[in-house]
């Protein structure tokens, strides 16, 4: 299924994209759907269509931080070793996962805007990343197993300050400011997915294609990186972990091409849709 929350001007409501449109599952959460899978589908059937509605982020609020993983492309990992908003970092490539976190404070949904103003620096920047929503917790969680743990998959633009990412030597600060999580347009379920890393994600800026990579080209695999935070970090059902984000970043460029206001990024990843967001 192709779930997301939308608001036709009753509140958040759960729907399912459908060939015929949006069904109307109520006034359900996407926290329904992962508790009870089941119960959804069965609603789906015979539920009203929608038209005119506005695309919420599907988990407007995470249980916890989302959790991002930073360098995980390896061309990404040359490009940003090379930008000088590396921060000092020893090693181009990682030898472990490397985990921040962005607040719930930061999520928006498709359509809406990203506050340019709130990063006084000028320094811009978007990462198209594939996201993973966890649907089962748990903590010690083997990478073997790591697959039965994920409800589905939807985008995040990690929007980043790189000004302010390097400033401050660490990423929280340059990346987890309000509107810099654009998340969506919908999850899909992960029986629609059998092997993450046969999907593909694309970055355009103003019709421009800057990103354009396979999920198999992570340098820590998805059941990696669930192994790694639930070691000691109990997962919960909503929690979402940002992959990381493949070549082709502002800062990538010679010189670095920031964000301005009036641009549009449009990240897609085929099944899951498109997530598009303008600069304000």
């Amino acid at each position: 299924m192709r779930l997301v929350t939308f608001d036709c001007g009753q509140g958040a409501r759960l729907g399912a994209f459908t060939a015929s449109g949006i069904r109307d599952l109520g006034p359900r959460s996407m926290m329904d759907a992962i508790a009870d899978l089941a119960a959804i589908r069965a609603a789906c059937e015979g539920a009203p269509l929608v038209t005119a509605c506005k695309l919420l982020a599907p988990l407007p609020r995470t249980p916890k931080n989302i959790f991002c993983v930073g360098k995980n492309y390896h061309e990404h990992a040359k490009e940003f070793a090379g930008s000088g908003f590396d921060g000092g970092a020893k090693d181009v490539v990682p030898p472990f996962p490397v985990v921040f976190s962005k607040p719930h404070t930061s999520i928006i949904g498709h359509g809406e805007p990203i506050l340019s103003a709130l990063d006084p620096t000028g320094g811009l920047d978007y990462e198209g990343e594939l996201a993973v929503v966890i649907g089962t917790g748990g903590r010690g969680i083997a990478k073997a197993d790591a697959l039965r743990h994920v409800f589905g998959y939807t985008i995040v633009n990690d929007v980043t300050a790189r000004h302010l990412q390097k400033r401050h030597s660490q990423w929280v600060l340059g990346k987890g400011l309000d509107s810099f999580c654009p998340m969506g347009p919908a999850i899909l379920t992960a029986d629609e997915v059998p092997d993450p890393g046969a999907l593909t994600l694309s970055t355009w800026v103003n019709g421009q294609r800057r990103q354009h990579a396979p999920v198999s080209d992570l340098i820590f695999d998805i059941p990696t990186l669930i192994e790694a935070i639930s070691a000691g970090i109990t997962l919960e059902p909503g929690d979402v972990i940002a992959t990381g984000t493949p070549a082709g970043v502002g800062i990538g460029a010679s010189p670095p091409v920031f964000l301005k206001p009036g641009d549009i990024i449009r990240i897609e990843v085929p099944g899951i849709g498109v997530l598009e967001n303008p600069v304000a």
